[in-house]
């Protein structure tokens, strides 16, 4: 249906009549007469009916008024928004489980900072899958652990390694040691399998895992001790034990995907890193480079 006719049929609605109809919107009268015949074709209804000399609304006509009011509102409300709406900026971020609910949510915040529009798509899987799906160009930027003889990425911060338990509960106690780490390539879980093989102290991997979340629910349950970043345990305690290994320091860096359509620059890597690291999260980052 014409959006024109639309407006001419409400018009007459609220004129009562086409002459005045005509006048209201700038049309002439046969003109307005034809835009009523072709709504009537369209609807295969009778919208007008005479008295006497008046023109009124028929049944379906005053049915039908209902709808094209909300027909012509909606159109007018879905143009005025679409010439509002800003261009958004999309982002696709990885980060692994690990730093979801402590590094993460700081570089979101930053982020809408500088782009108020930004649509934001956020993909959480272990660093290793993180730096393959960089590679590829599946996303612009992300959080990862880096390894120590490594200076990739912008420094955000770096994390202790810790022993975590659940004091309710005696695992830290049984023989064999039941222990919960992550996947191979996390430095925590060679350093734990290495430093207790060391300490010749027996133990059970009870599971391995790339969720930071599965980790902490098996120890938060009692099956097993961790070791996983301090950044990572939440609300676990931590098990401080002269017979369990010392974990390593971990680096937690921003890294970039390497391509032209990236909305990321390393400028802006290195000044995000810089605001992150200084602790300055704040309202305003107009001075980050973009």
């Amino acid at each position: 249906m014409d959006i024109d006719a639309l407006r001419s049929f409400l018009a007459f609605v609220e004129t009562g009549s086409f002459t005045r109809a005509a006048k209201q919107v700038n049309r002439t009268q046969s003109a307005i007469s034809m835009q009523m015949k072709k709504l009537e074709q369209d609807l295969n209804k009778s919208l007008f009916q005479k008295r006497g000399r008046l023109l009124n609304l028929s049944h379906d006509g005053q049915i039908f008024a209902r709808y094209a009011k909300q027909l012509v509102q909606l159109h007018d409300d879905t143009l005025a928004q679409m010439s509002a709406a800003q261009p958004s900026t999309l982002l696709r971020l990885g980060c692994p489980d690990d730093y979801a609910e402590s590094v993460l949510p700081k570089i979101v915040k930053l982020l809408h900072q500088q782009w108020p529009n930004l649509d934001l798509q956020i993909t959480c899987t272990p660093s290793n899958r993180v730096k393959i799906m960089i590679d590829s160009g599946h996303l612009d930027l992300a959080i990862i652990t880096r390894s120590s003889d490594s200076e990739e990425g912008y420094l955000l911060e770096s994390t202790q390694g810790v022993w975590v338990y659940n004091p309710k509960y005696d695992a830290q106690t049984k023989q064999p040691l039941p222990i919960a780490i992550f996947q191979r390539d996390c430095r925590f879980h060679q350093a734990a399998i290495e430093g207790l093989h060391k300490l010749n102290r027996a133990f059970e991997i009870i599971a391995s895992s790339g969720s930071a979340s599965a980790q902490r629910g098996i120890v938060r349950s009692g099956l097993a001790i961790g070791a996983m970043s301090a950044l990572s345990k939440g609300d676990l305690a931590e098990l401080q034990c002269s017979s369990l290994p010392p974990l390593p320091i971990a680096d937690v860096v921003l890294i970039r995907a390497n391509n032209q359509q990236n909305p990321v620059s390393d400028n802006f890597c290195a000044s995000i890193a810089k605001y992150y690291t200084n602790g300055r999260v704040q309202d305003n980052t107009a001075q980050l480079a973009s």
